[in-house]
């Protein structure tokens, strides 16, 4: 399982030099909560906006070079928004939601959706702050709400008989997809394996169509976690 970072501890080399993030939250608690955890983050996390509501963030023009939206999904006491996280993910924002909502349904459902990591508001700062890095590489960030809705048997894809409906895979392509989701670049995990990133994108496209084949599409790379760990591919403790 992904483990939360030392704020202090030395960057990785393909971290940017600073994160700059946008917060779409109603309460202004969380605007300051997460303002003092990101104080100490190595690199700096700086919080460059700050919205209310979904709606504000998608109408502003000042949201260019945002790298990580931190979004909650209820707002006013309305139902979880997953409309405004698909539009927000589609327009090319990196999305982390931050929630008091931990059902594994709609934890999976965030994931298709095409958020890059799903966060309760009980797991705070350390793991929050990793998961920004995180965010800002190719590299999947597995919270402990994540993994535990990953683990669980409710999800899609299951036959009448009552059998979860798996892709078959390669060897190569589960080694491929094991690769991928440790390193933080496919260049990383074509040196690994002595092939092409050419080739990293023609082995994950045929894992993603044989996801899809069975009814469980795997549109990111959260998602392909998801999937994997729910098929037994891999376990949190590979991540």
């Amino acid at each position: 399982m992904s483990q939360p970072t030392d704020p202090s501890s030395p960057r990785s080399p393909l971290l940017p030099e600073e994160v700059r993030i946008a917060i779409i939250d109603d309460h202004a608690v969380v605007h300051d909560g997460i303002a003092a955890w990101c104080a100490m983050a190595n690199p700096p996390i700086t919080i460059a906006e700050k919205y209310t509501d979904p709606s504000e963030f998608l109408a502003s023009t000042t949201r260019g070079g945002i790298d990580v939206v931190v979004l909650d999904l209820q707002f006013e006491q309305r139902d979880p928004d997953l409309g405004s996280l698909r539009t927000i993910c589609e327009e090319g924002s990196r999305v982390i939601v931050f929630s008091q909502h931990t059902e594994p349904a709609l934890v999976l459902s965030c994931l298709d959706v095409g958020a890059v990591t799903y966060l309760s508001k009980s797991e705070g700062r350390e793991h929050l702050v990793a998961a920004v890095h995180a965010a800002t590489t190719d590299s999947p960030y597995l919270s402990p709400t994540m993994a535990k809705a990953m683990t669980t048997d409710s999800v899609s894809g299951i036959g009448s008989d009552g059998i979860l409906k798996r892709p078959i895979l390669s060897q190569r392509e589960r080694e491929v997809l094991l690769n991928w989701f440790q390193t933080e670049s496919k260049a990383l995990v074509a040196q690994s394996l002595f092939i092409t990133v050419g080739t990293i994108n023609t082995h994950l496209a045929r894992i993603r169509l044989k996801y899809a084949a069975v009814g469980r599409p795997a549109p990111t790379k959260a998602a392909l976690v998801a999937r994997a760990i729910q098929d037994g591919l891999v376990t949190p403790d590979d991540l």
